[in-house]
């Protein structure tokens, strides 16, 4: 009963530390990657699509992204989607491909960049001790159904502690290799 929770508590940790790499992919670092794009929705026929299934997304080079619609008549919701987003890409369009020159990071935007990247990073340290205080729970009513005896509870609250702290590290390394990355010129 106890391993069910454990595993239980170990899945949804891992998918908190999965949404917190997908957060931290949506922030912009130095270089071009097509996931800076992923949060964009295109309006197709009526229907707000995700823009990775209306275009081929390509790194040129290290600062430009080309987007390659599959339909040329899409190429003015796509470069509105991308204005739209707010992300501080001005898109240019040559013969149907349409071209995201990503502009140097400032100082200032560096450092505001890692500002949010702590803030997801703590995010993530919450629902990962949410998790944890979920599944403790769930085991004291185990407890206290009198449907495990104390050694157990005990044990219990340890294995789980050891599980949240292995996610916790995994959040701070997570935060680690993306301030490296922000911070690399």
């Amino acid at each position: 009963m106890i391993n069910d929770i454990k595993k239980d508590a170990e899945s949804r940790m891992k998918k908190a530390v999965d949404a917190l790499v997908n957060n931290f992919n949506k922030i912009r670092t130095g270089r071009a990657h097509p996931s800076l794009l992923d949060g964009i929705n295109v309006s197709y026929y009526g229907v707000d699509t995700p823009l990775s299934q209306l275009a081929n997304i390509n790194v040129e080079d290290a600062r430009t992204l080309a987007v390659n619609p599959w339909e040329r008549n899409l190429v003015p919701e796509i470069e509105k989607a991308i204005m739209k987003a707010d992300l501080g890409l001005n898109p240019s369009t040559n013969n149907g491909l349409i071209r995201i020159p990503l502009p140097m990071l400032t100082e200032e935007t560096r450092k505001n960049f890692i500002k949010q990247a702590r803030a997801e990073a703590e995010n993530g340290r919450v629902a990962v001790r949410n998790v944890r205080r979920d599944v403790l729970a769930a085991i004291k009513t185990l407890l206290k159904d009198k449907e495990i005896g104390e050694d157990d509870d005990r044990r219990g609250q340890d294995d789980i502690q050891k599980i949240t702290d292995k996610y916790i590290a995994e959040v701070d390394k997570a935060l680690a290799t993306k301030e490296t990355d922000l911070m690399a010129i």
